[in-house]
């Protein structure tokens, strides 16, 4: 199984045998936690075999996502061949010529993973572009950045070579913020704006927050509890010991840079059509807070609330990229 092909039923076999099952006991769409009572433990074992296996990035499995062996089938797929990265830069569907790019930013103390699955969604002559912040992925290696301006500088040099057609940016959490800053970095500049921009699961912070509102700030038993309570991280992540050291430094890293961000006092609305997506059960971002972005763009094009807490992106990625599909279409007429 070393090889670059990763079939399911390899796949399904050395998994049952870490459960001690049969592989024809196991089916595609048999959930995880629920069906099969794999719990932190055990999906650690299965994480570090597979990784093991077909050459996967450490710690990338446990935190994947991946409910069923379906998905995670998917994800070893598109880690073992599929996207290939360019620096900060995952291009999983590489085009020559695209008639237009869609730039996607990942949450605190994710990475480009939350976008898996995204392109064959969106229409074929567009190329997603996923963005990948330092000391995660396949830039582990390299060191975080706590500071928003430092990141957006980041980007923007890796995605300047990208902005010769049509393009878009979205992005999820910490990811709006990102996405938002970098726009006004272009118009400050003068250069090409976004056709379209959708923030999401992100309200324009209030200056007033207190420490209570910090992350950043907490032990890390009390980040670990406010992330469980807020639905901000995985219970594969939060409640296994042995990897939650090596994600809390990003963690604690991207709080940072959301915690120390002051809103500009007096900016001028972009001329950008915006548009607000968030999740109705959402414990991090209410409706209120979605709607700030008003004041933020001379050209604001609805929120629209799915199903769903501050994650909901996991559970509808197709609705979601239909939705992000019309609105570009519809800003660039």
């Amino acid at each position: 199984m070393t090889s670059a092909t990763v079939t399911m039923e390899d796949l399904r076999a050395l998994i049952a045998g870490v459960l001690e099952i049969e592989p024809e006991e196991m089916t595609d769409e048999a959930l995880f936690a629920e069906e099969l009572d794999i719990d932190s433990l055990l999906m650690l074992e299965i994480s570090t075999r597979v990784e093991t296996a077909y050459g996967l990035p450490e710690n990338t499995v446990a935190v994947s996502g991946a409910r069923t062996l379906a998905e995670l089938h998917a994800f070893a797929i598109s880690k073992r061949v599929g996207a290939i990265p360019v620096g900060p830069v995952i291009r999983p569907r590489p085009l020559s010529d695209p008639a237009a790019r869609l730039f996607l930013f990942h949450h605190a103390g994710g990475s480009s993973l939350l976008y898996r699955g995204w392109a064959e969604h969106f229409p074929q002559d567009w190329e997603l572009c996923l963005l990948e912040a330092p000391g995660r992925g396949q830039l582990q290696a390299l060191p975080l950045i706590d500071d928003c301006d430092r990141l957006v500088d980041y980007f923007h040099t890796a995605i300047a070579p990208l902005l010769d057609r049509p393009f878009g940016f979205f992005g999820h959490s910490l990811g709006a913020l990102i996405a938002y800053q970098l726009t006004r970095r272009l118009h400050h500049e003068g250069s090409p704006l976004p056709t379209w921009l959708g923030v999401s699961a992100y309200g324009v912070p209030r200056v007033e927050a207190g420490t209570d509102d910090r992350p950043h700030l907490m032990s890390d038993d009390e980040l670990r509890g406010w992330l469980r309570d807020v639905d901000g991280s995985t219970p594969q992540l939060l409640d296994n010991d042995a990897i939650w050291p090596t994600f809390a430094p990003v963690f604690r890293s991207d709080f940072r840079l959301l915690d120390t961000w002051a809103p500009p006092h007096e900016s001028e609305p972009l001329p950008v059509p915006l548009s607000v997506f968030g999740g109705r059960r959402d414990k991090l971002i209410g409706e209120e807070r979605l709607l700030s972005w008003r004041a933020f763009t001379t050209r604001f094009r609805g929120l629209e609330m799915f199903e769903g807490d501050h994650f909901y992106v996991m559970d509808h990625r197709q609705p979601l990229a239909a939705a992000i599909t019309a609105a570009m279409h519809s800003a660039a007429t």
